[in-house]
């Protein structure tokens, strides 16, 4: 029984890393990412994992005492946002980390809201699944009117329904996703709810967001698989620019964008939930990928995400950002370069 329960929490990682080949017929596109079920990544080599290897993993790390155990580590630094300094900001560029892959960017006047959770665990139910290790930085309460949700793709951990309910019940911003999320959205109560294909964009009071790939893939449940687009973002503004990575493997799509939009401020990339690597780095990038990402972006600043709020793998939760912070040195990158925020800290550009 007790093995039972400690598996049963990473079963749901099935959903959140591979879920199940989708059975849905659709019409296929001229564009390459698409296909007559869904969407594919740009990298011809990428390798689609299945439960096989879930299980696996997980009798590998039971095996070899891999497990994390949260209590094993000093308590990580989160910061009480009161978000005055946030309310009353009506220019300036603004990055603040309320942990995971959320994050409160400010741009010209405009506040987005990136993959906002707020919810206990990130999980089909409210019950059962991962759950978080460190609060929200700050709280819906104390957050400026936000003009804009930006949504990377629809795993529980980026998506999550719960939130997105309460933030359009206070603000009734626009929502950004990748195409096919419009429906179930809409049909969840999220409207004003607009679809990119990978390149397309739009502006809202000004500012550009631009859709970009990354290397991912979707799917809420057992039979959805990647029926629905992934990507990441670019949010343009009249003198600086900010990336949004989402969740990704590493490949060329980084290059790509840099080329396209040259000269980006602050790239916010992932670099947790990253081990065992012959698992996770199709879809995970590591931080010494995440840093050469930062490079191939020719981004001024990168702000670290997706670590040290939901235990999702095996990695150590107290490394990403030291690993970071070498692999940038070796690229020969300044140090202020890495802006590695605590969770609720706000960082004006």
């Amino acid at each position: 029984m007790e093995l039972k329960f400690k598996i049963l929490p990473y079963l749901f990682l099935v959903l959140l890393t591979i879920g199940f080949p989708s059975c849905q017929t659709k019409s296929i596109s001229e564009k390459p990412h698409h296909t007559s079920s869904g969407y594919k990544n740009p990298n011809p080599t990428f390798e689609s994992k299945g439960l096989s290897t879930v299980l696996v993993w997980q009798w590998e790390r039971r095996k070899l005492n891999h497990s994390v155990n949260p209590e094993d580590y000093p308590e990580f630094p989160v910061l009480v946002n009161d978000g005055e300094g946030l309310r009353s900001n009506e220019s300036a560029l603004s990055v603040t980390w309320i942990g995971h892959a959320s994050t409160l960017v400010q741009l010209e006047g405009v506040n987005i809201l990136t993959d906002p959770i707020w919810s206990e665990r990130c999980s089909p139910v409210s019950f059962l699944g991962p759950k978080r290790y460190t609060p929200p930085g700050i709280t819906m309460d104390n957050l400026p009117k936000i003009h804009a949700v930006i949504l990377s793709h629809n795993h529980y951990d980026h998506m999550d329904l719960p939130s997105l309910k309460e933030i359009q019940k206070r603000f009734q911003p626009v929502f950004y996703a990748g195409m096919g999320n419009k429906k179930f959205l809409n049909e969840n109560g999220i409207t004003n709810v607009r679809e990119f294909d990978w390149w397309e964009s739009d502006t809202i009071q000004g500012i550009q967001i631009h859709f970009t790939p990354t290397q991912h893939f979707s799917g809420r449940g057992l039979f959805d698989r990647d029926e629905t687009l992934w990507g990441s973002y670019i949010l343009e503004g009249k003198s600086k620019s900010v990336y949004f990575a989402g969740d990704t493997g590493y490949y060329s799509h980084f290059s790509e964008i840099g080329k396209k939009w040259p000269g980006i401020e602050v790239a916010i990339l992932p670099i947790g939930a990253y081990e065992p690597r012959w698992f996770m780095a199709p879809v995970h990038v590591d931080p010494v990928e995440a840093a050469q990402a930062f490079q191939d972006l020719g981004a001024k600043y990168m702000i670290p995400m997706h670590y040290m709020t939901f235990v999702l793998s095996d990695e150590k939760l107290d490394i990403p950002v030291p690993t970071a912070a070498k692999a940038l040195e070796k690229l020969g990158k300044p140090k202020d370069s890495l802006v590695p925020l605590k969770i609720g800290e706000t960082r004006f550009f």
